[in-house]
């Protein structure tokens, strides 16, 4: 079965009668069986899917308007609750726990008709950039599947790849949407904090954390934008910003105004990606955009000081995991402080307890000002660079990675090389803004390469119209 580009065609043809809603699940449910030692889902939503596409089809038969998702087969990573399914956020902390309510994105998703074909591995807690830190196994890449798919959303951005959903929600703390669409070939976008509501995401670092999408087109990553952004009385955080009609806006070909950011020698780009990179610029100014280069003197600070600031979050949202009132819980306690000891150390993973360790340090009396309180001003300078740069221009250009996707194993020993993987994805979750991963361009002609755009807060209908100006309605 050949399933439509993307989601207004999918809809075309199911209100055609060229397309059932539950060929559409079942095309899906095989190319989940037939991938799964891609280790992508660790749990598939057969029967309920199945039964949610009948339902669909039922009323589209007796003439009912279906909701705007109808048709949008979606996997959820497993950091985001759905009530009366599990959610463990790839741990052994919270392995077997039963979520009791959703999160307000998979709620709003699934109001307006879209299938929920089930809940996809992650590093554990969010925290990684391979999806080797989960503790039920590492994701492969289906590209290549001695290659790592990225992290933490890389199952999702690998459940896309590998067509068993049409999409995919995840989290983006650090570019954990971004750079594993860019290592998978598709679409990722971080949109501006606030856009979506975190109510029902588990937390790794508060004020970083925001959900994603991961999607073949820029147009599906639009019409999933649209539905599931938006105020939310459970999360103070949220924005009041209205939501524009975003599909619409895709056609927006206006000229731009294009900063891009000039690569110094120190920052390892591969030369496949700082090639596909000239020849992003040189494609942007046929399209009668107008591009200057930039420098951006605090990039080299970016990374210490976000995973300073990231670690010492993780350290306080972590800490309600004792053992005692949810979260895996030893067997072999003798008094309460070796209860929560050992049910800490059981019960999470080696990269988990490091930036667990890190934060605690950070955060600790005698190293405050030295590093929490520095980390801060950096987040606060570079917010007051980027706020200049929009003056004199409309986005920013630059990688979404240094390199494509490396092997499995390669990034195990080495987690400060792992972090420097995040130098061109961390700026946009300092500053809270919108950008999206593009894909754009090969390695050896296999190995997919991304391209990102930033912009100021709110400008995700510039991003969107621009990721589907220069890829068309497919990647």
């Amino acid at each position: 079965m050949t399933v439509p580009p993307d989601l207004p065609a999918i809809q075309a043809a199911l209100r055609g009668g060229n397309l059932h809603c539950r060929q559409l699940v079942e095309h899906y449910l095989e190319q989940a069986e037939r991938n799964r030692a891609l280790n992508i889902y660790l749990e598939v939503f057969r029967e309920e899917a199945l039964a949610k596409a009948s339902e669909s089809d039922a009323r589209l038969a007796k003439g009912e308007e279906p909701g705007r998702l109808f048709g949008c087969v979606l996997s959820i990573k497993d950091v985001l609750c759905y009530a009366g399914h599990r959610v463990s956020a790839g741990s052994r902390m919270l392995e077997g726990f039963e979520s009791q309510f959703s999160a307000t994105a998979v709620e709003r998703a699934l109001a307006e008709d879209a299938i929920i074909l089930g809940r996809v591995n992650c590093d554990e807690f969010a925290m990684g950039s391979t999806n080797e830190h989960s503790a039920f196994g590492p994701t492969r890449n289906p590209v290549d599947p001695e290659r790592v798919p990225g992290g933490s959303s890389g199952a999702s951005a690998a459940a896309v790849a590998a067509g068993t959903c049409l999409a995919s929600l995840g989290s983006d703390t650090g570019g954990s949407v971004r750079q594993p669409a860019a290592f998978c070939g598709v679409f990722g976008l971080k949109p501006t904090y606030g856009r979506i509501s975190r109510h029902g995401l588990i937390a790794y670092a508060s004020s970083f954390d925001q959900i994603g999408i991961l999607s073949r087109t820029a147009t599906d990553a639009a019409l999933l934008l649209q539905v599931i952004a938006g105020p939310d009385p459970y999360d103070s955080t949220v924005s009041l910003e209205p939501v524009p009609e975003l599909e619409p806006l895709l056609r927006d070909d206006s000229p731009r105004r294009i900063a891009w950011l000039a690569l110094g020698e120190g920052q390892g780009v591969d030369p496949a990606i700082a090639e596909a990179y000239s020849n992003l610029q040189g494609e942007l100014e046929k399209r009668g955009h107008r591009l200057e280069p930039v420098q951006i003197p605090l990039l080299n600070y970016l990374v210490p000081a976000y995973y300073v600031m990231a670690t010492a979050e993780a350290s306080s949202n972590l800490a309600r995991y004792d053992g005692l009132r949810y979260g895996h819980r030893t067997a072999r306690a003798g008094d309460v402080g070796e209860l929560y000891r050992k049910s800490r150390t059981e019960g999470f993973g080696a990269e988990v307890k490091r930036r667990i360790m890190l934060g605690t340090f950070v955060l600790s009396a005698s190293y405050y000002d030295a590093y929490y309180r520095k980390a801060q001003q950096v987040r606060r300078l570079i917010k007051r660079e980027l706020d200049r740069l929009w003056e004199n221009c409309d986005l920013l250009l630059l990688p979404t990675t240094p390199s494509p996707a490396w092997p499995l194993g390669q990034m195990t020993d080495d987690p400060v090389g792992m972090y420097l993987a995040d130098q061109f994805t961390v700026m946009a979750n300092m500053a809270g803004l919108p950008a999206i991963s593009i894909p754009f361009g090969y390695k050896d002609g296999k190995l997919p390469l991304g391209m990102q755009l930033l912009g100021p807060a709110f400008a995700e209908p510039a991003l969107l119209a621009l990721a589907h100006q220069l890829t068309g309605k497919s990647s």
